[in-house]
């Protein structure tokens, strides 16, 4: 490996932790201009890497060094987390070269020592490294053991018992694969899937939905067989049933009012053969060009796209619509297998989020016509975010029921249904079918 990789990895960590930019953005920087295609690859790994495994990489550096977390600088710190990274996580990277590159990062002669010295007492350690008392406090040993913060892994407890949230938090660091939705419009879903295999991608149909197809390992779906023809989206296997639970028909009315960055909507107009009216709306104008370059390059003609804060709904519409979809912004507890930053979030800061959920959900009936359908979905899973301000929706509105569906083999007989990533293998997703009047 090139220093040179390691000294970029140890500056977008830096930039990272100084809450400058996202995961998903660092890794665009224009610091990696110099790097190759390897070389990116393997910056890539470290990066997430670290990010994902820090509170473990940090309860071996608390257990095997001298110094008091306080009397560790963060760049210390990261240079730590880099060599562990690479000594036990990456195996391509020899131990000496991993423990020599990483001493070299370090600024100072005491410094070098230092690192030195706690990854060479890694190294002997590597095999029987300490690890918190399951017995004594379970909660703690899964945070480090999966390395995710223990007011989350508390919560999932809390909901699933100790064996389940075990089972979730294995998942979410286990599982890489790569999700597209098939464009009706251009091509059928057997065919694509024939067409991937023929190139060497390891594929499959999705196991629920009629749109999905299942690709091994994270792949950038702009090198993949038929992107630029735009016979596919990438989208989560959840996205896509919540999709097939809207019902789409053409000649419908479909709002999206929180749409960025466009997946279901595509999904309507692939399910109902680009014969539908969609309005796409966000709040954020930025994320528009998402939406409008997406439906560009699959040549959907039914999507209409606006910057509209859902809380205030277009009253030029009201009564206008056979569907509407409020995908609303959310804690992402179901997501945090794919985006590192969100395993880390503070889950207090979120409590105002419900009533953010519930104004949307309640500003949107405004669209429906009669017997029309609402449907309500997040991709966390949080009682108070889902369940809760569904049924307060209900006692609020009682012109609106509860409607059972189906997507694929998965029934929901009482209108709401929770996918759970390691019982139902896709995004942890929440879906509540709504039915205005009788």
């Amino acid at each position: 490996m090139s220093n040179n990789t390691l000294r970029v990895a140890l500056a977008l960590l830096m930039e990272h932790e100084a809450g400058d930019k996202y995961a998903n953005l660092s890794l665009s920087s224009n610091k990696t201009d110099s790097l190759s295609v390897d070389e990116k690859r393997l910056l890539t790994a470290l990066f997430y890497g670290v990010i994902e495994s820090k509170i473990r990489y940090d309860y071996y550096i608390g257990a095997i060094s001298t110094r008091s977390a306080d009397d560790i600088s963060p760049r210390a710190r990261n240079i730590l987390r880099l060599g562990i990274c690479q000594l036990l996580d990456i195996n391509s990277i020899p131990d000496y070269a991993a423990v020599n590159d990483s001493v070299s990062l370090a600024k100072s002669k005491g410094e070098r020592a230092f690192v030195n010295g706690v990854l060479r007492e890694l190294l002997r350690q590597k095999n029987s490294l300490p690890m918190p008392d399951a017995e004594k406090n379970f909660a703690r040993y899964i945070s480090v053991k999966y390395s995710f913060p223990q007011k989350t892994v508390k919560h999932f407890i809390n909901m699933l018992g100790k064996a389940e949230a075990e089972r979730l938090l294995s998942y979410f660091n286990s599982e890489r694969y790569t999700d597209i939705s098939v464009n009706l419009c251009k091509i059928s879903r057997d065919e694509l899937l024939a067409r991937l295999l023929e190139k060497g991608y390891e594929a499959r149909l999705s196991e629920y939905s009629t749109l999905g197809i299942r690709i091994k390992g994270s792949v950038n779906p702009c090198n993949l067989f038929g992107y630029n023809e735009g016979y596919f989206f990438v989208q989560d296997e959840a996205c896509a049933i919540l999709a097939e639970a809207m019902d789409a028909r053409q000649g419908q009315v479909i709002l999206d009012v929180c749409s960025a960055p466009g997946g279901k909507s595509f999904a309507f107009a692939s399910l109902t053969l680009d014969g539908a009216e969609i309005y796409s709306f966000d709040k954020q104008a930025s994320k528009l060009s998402l939406i409008e370059n997406g439906a560009k390059r699959l040549s959907l003609n039914s999507i209409t796209v606006a910057a509209r804060d859902a809380l205030l709904p277009d009253p030029a519409l009201f009564g206008k619509a056979d569907r509407v979809l409020c995908d609303v912004p959310c804690s992402g507890l179901g997501i945090l297998g794919k985006k590192a930053d969100i395993r880390y979030k503070d889950l207090s800061s979120l409590e105002d989020l419900p009533s953010l959920q519930y104004g949307i959900l309640n500003a949107s009936k405004a669209y429906l016509k009669e017997n029309g359908i609402m449907v309500y979905s997040t991709c966390t899973l949080n009682s108070s975010e889902n369940k809760e301000v569904v049924n307060r929706f209900l006692e609020e509105n009682p012109d609106f029921s509860l409607m059972p569906f189906r997507a694929g083999d998965l029934l929901s007989e009482t209108g709401m249904l929770t996918l759970y990533p390691h019982l139902h293998n896709t995004d942890g997703f929440f879906i509540a079918k709504l039915k205005r009047g009788n």
